[in-house]
């Protein structure tokens, strides 16, 4: 276990819809109330101008000259750019000088960071996010899997993931025999595309396993781990992530109608407050499956709140070993264990 207080959580400062504004706000608020330090990397000049008062105590800056954009080539970018803030930030957690990254930038370049300054956890082929959504009607969470981390997996990786996901659910979810499915487009067996036929009998021998699951089970009390491939689960998290949207504003415009007006201000409020553990903002960021440290990746119009509390979660992940169990996990699925 790591004291909290010593450890360290370096942050792409130049990743994201808002950077570096955001998430050097939300890097100095986590500082603050998650009581960890952290690690800035990036542009100096555009860190430090976003600190009118001076670095605060607990916060430190290392200097970069390059950025990889969001519509950069992620593999190209972190080979050629050796000087991006997310290639030093991943470079600070192999070194030591860091034990955890946070990166809201381009996706695949922050996964193509992480790989090549951590490795991956042997036994693993392929990384995944590991996506936290929130279930309506309950206090907690559930996982998707990957959130678009491999876009074209094997039938076996699947099996990795959701193993590694059940350990991950444990430490993240607190649930301790947490339930598998796959994400398909009926319940029955022989639902699904290549993928998911050969993948089905391979899944029923992971523990917790409970068949196939269709997307209106996302975000309800169906399964603790739904598992797909990147490409699936990434439309499906899109989707899930729009229809939300769509529908908030359905509602808050009906409540803008002048025969609500006298209403419509308590209600809003209630529904801000109920809707609070849906919001991407709220939910920390996800984990990347497979590499061997903490790497988190948040979205891509991270606001502050979404780099406080993605903060938070490495600190999590790091203080209660999550890597070490992952690892442990993937040994026990190779029979190495």
């Amino acid at each position: 276990m790591t004291d909290a207080a010593r450890l360290t959580v370096a942050i792409d400062a130049m990743g994201g819809d808002h950077a570096p504004a955001a998430i050097v706000e939300g890097a100095c608020a986590a500082v603050a109330e998650v009581g960890c330090r952290v690690l800035l990397v990036g542009d100096d000049a555009a860190i430090r101008a976003c600190l009118p008062d001076g670095v605060p105590d607990g916060v430190e800056i290392q200097a970069t000259t390059q950025v990889i954009a969001m519509d950069d080539e992620p593999g190209v970018g972190v080979r050629k750019k050796k000087d991006a803030s997310v290639v030093r930030a991943a470079e600070a957690v192999r070194d030591g000088r860091a034990d955890a990254m946070v990166g809201a930038g381009n996706t695949g370049a922050t996964m193509a960071a992480a790989l090549l300054g951590f490795g991956r956890i042997r036994g693993v082929h392929r990384p995944a996010i590991a996506v936290p959504l929130p279930l309506f009607g309950a206090n907690r969470a559930q996982l998707l899997i990957d959130g678009g981390a491999t876009v074209d997996p094997q039938p076996e990786w699947l099996v990795e993931w959701a193993v590694l996901g059940r350990e991950y659910a444990r430490v993240r979810l607190g649930i301790g025999e947490p339930t598998v499915a796959l994400l398909s487009n009926g319940e029955e067996p022989g639902k699904g595309d290549a993928l998911r036929k050969a993948a089905y009998p391979l899944l029923s021998e992971v523990k917790g396993w409970v068949g196939n699951v269709e997307g209106r089970d996302l975000v309800r009390q169906s399964a603790d781990v739904i598992v797909a491939d990147g490409f699936t689960g990434n439309v499906a998290l899109k989707t899930i992530e729009g229809a939300l949207s769509g529908l908030a504003a359905m509602v808050f415009g009906v409540l803008d109608e002048p025969q609500f007006a006298s209403m419509a201000d308590a209600l809003k409020l209630r529904m801000l407050e109920a809707a609070a553990p849906l919001l991407p903002d709220n939910t920390g960021g996800a984990l990347l499956l497979g590499v061997d440290g903490v790497c988190i990746i948040s979205h891509g119009a991270s606001s502050a709140t979404a780099i406080f509390n993605a903060v938070r979660v490495a600190r999590d992940c790091v203080i209660s070993g999550v890597v070490d169990r992952l690892t442990a996990a993937a040994r026990e699925l190779k029979g190495d264990g």
